[in-house]
C-alpha cells in the first residue's frame, strides 16, 4: 500500500491545498495530511479548528474518504515513519517554493532514506494562492470567495468580524 504524507500548517485551508490533496488520492492507496505544529509560528487557528475546516472541506473530494486528517510535531520524517508513509508529497506554486523544498527534501532522505519526497505543481488556477495571503486580505475584509472554501470564508469572516 503506498502512504504519502501531506505535511503543512494548513491555517486555513485554501482550494491551493485542496488541489493537491485530491491529485495526490489519484496517486496513492492513502492520504495522510497532517498539521505540522509550528512553536515558532502564532497560528490564525488552532490545531483542532484546522483539522476540522480540513475535514469538512475534503466531504465532496473523490477519494476523500482514504486521507487521513492528523497533527504531529517534531521531526517529519519521523512522524512519516510512524504513519508507516513512504512518500511525502509536497506542492510546489513557484520557482522561490523551490528552493526551501529542494532543501528539505534532501536533508530528509538524509534523515530517513526509505521515505521519498514528491514535488506537485499546484493547479495554475490556484498558483499565486498562499494561506498568509488568504489572511491578509481576510484581516482587512476583503473578498477570499474562490480562495478558499465556503466554511472556511465563513470562519475567517466570523474571526475578523
Amino acid at each position: 500500500m503506498s502512504v504519502a504524507l501531506y505535511p503543512g500548517s494548513f491555517d486555513p485551508i485554501t482550494y491551493g491545498h485542496l488541489n493537491i490533496a485530491q491529485r495526490g488520492l489519484k496517486l496513492f492507496d492513502k492520504l495522510v495530511i497532517a498539521i505540522a505544529e509550528n512553536v515558532r509560528k502564532t497560528p490564525l487557528f488552532d490545531v483542532e479548528e484546522r483539522l476540522e475546516m480540513i475535514r469538512a472541506s475534503l466531504a465532496d473530494v473523490d477519494g476523500g474518504d482514504r486521507a487521513e486528517v492528523t497533527a504531529f510535531n517534531g521531526l517529519l520524517v519521523d512522524y512519516a515513519q510512524q504513519c508507516h508513509a513512504n512518500v511525502l508529497l509536497r506542492g510546489l506554486r513557484a520557482i522561490s517554493d523551490f528552493e526551501f523544498e529542494f532543501q528539505m527534501a534532501h536533508m530528509n532522505r538524509r534523515l530517513a532514506p526509505g521515505v521519498e519526497t514528491v514535488f506537485m505543481m499546484t493547479g495554475e488556477e490556484q498558483f499565486y494562492v498562499s494561506s498568509q495571503m488568504v489572511r491578509e486580505i481576510a484581516t482587512f475584509g476583503g473578498n477570499v470567495g474562490g480562495l478558499v472554501p465556503p466554511h472556511v470564508e465563513q470562519r475567517l469572516r466570523e474571526r475578523f468580524a
